[in-house]
């Protein structure tokens, strides 16, 4: 079996029994659920929920788990128009726990699937088994979160440094913070050629959907320092986007994100004492 953590949504390598712990969720920056260390797998998945569908603007397709399953996030298909390639060439952003006969329906009557990038360790879910549905693609993960991967794949990919082009106009920026490979995707020609940030929770949509914060835990309220925060900030100044899109269906910043993501960082620095 494949065991699921119900906390984190997390898939582990093949086990006749379910793993004793969750290291994942027994960091800090997670948390074991109140009622102990639970398990599932995909088939008992497949039967309870379903692929949640929805548009989320710019052309992207949010899929997600109805009822929620664990942190509740949900993916974004980056369509082949994107640049990355032409028909067959979309990129599934983040990933989700469900993976079913509906997704692959969905997906390859779009075109496909060329490739899987991932902002951090708590959005790794099923990605192996999201790969394996798609022929193998590859998987991008920023290696210095390799610790974090319960269920090797030849199909992962580890890349170093900060910054990886997935394709024209597809960019892969290493930010840190949450995580130290956190990572965001710039789609240059996303927004009629005006730029949109893929930023899973690294950069957090808030309620008032005009602002952005930054942090070490979002369950357990852990802040992250001034100087990650100013560095995450710095590392986006070459990059233009009108529009941002977090991790849940539509948690997004619909016009003047950049700025959104500046004016933010110096909030977030005033309140530490550091603006």
């Amino acid at each position: 079996m494949h065991a699921i953590c119900t906390t984190c949504g997390t898939q582990f390598a093949a086990s006749e029994a379910p793993p004793e712990r969750c290291p994942v969720c027994e960091d800090e920056r997670q948390y074991v659920g109140w009622g102990g260390q639970r398990w599932t797998t995909l088939e008992e998945l497949q039967g309870a929920h379903k692929l949640a569908v929805r548009d989320q603007g710019d052309g992207l397709l949010g899929l997600g788990i109805e009822p929620k399953f664990a942190i509740g996030q949900r993916a974004l298909l980056v369509p082949a128009r994107a640049g990355n390639g032409g028909p067959g060439r979309n990129v599934l952003w983040d990933c989700i726990s469900l993976v079913d006969a509906a997704a692959v329906r969905v997906i390859e009557a779009l075109g496909g699937l060329s490739a899987i990038a991932i902002s951090h360790p708590h959005y790794y879910a099923s990605m192996v088994e999201w790969s394996r549905a798609f022929g193998g693609v590859p998987i991008w993960l920023h290696a210095a979160d390799r610790e974090w991967v319960v269920r090797p794949d030849p199909a992962i990919r580890f890349w170093d440094g900060d910054a990886l082009e997935l394709g024209p106009g597809l960019t892969l920026l290493r930010l840190g913070g949450h995580f130290a490979g956190g990572t965001v995707l710039h789609w240059a020609d996303g927004a009629e050629g005006h730029g949109v940030l893929l930023a899973g929770d690294i950069l957090q949509v808030v309620q008032d959907r005009r602002w952005l914060s930054f942090m070490y835990s979002y369950p357990n309220y852990l802040p992250l320092p001034a100087a990650t925060v100013r560095r995450m900030a710095a590392m986006l100044d070459p990059y233009p986007f009108e529009h941002l899109h977090g991790a849940w269906f539509d948690a997004a910043v619909q016009g003047d994100a950049k700025a959104a993501v500046k004016r933010s960082a110096e909030r977030y620095l005033r309140a530490l004492g550091e603006g």
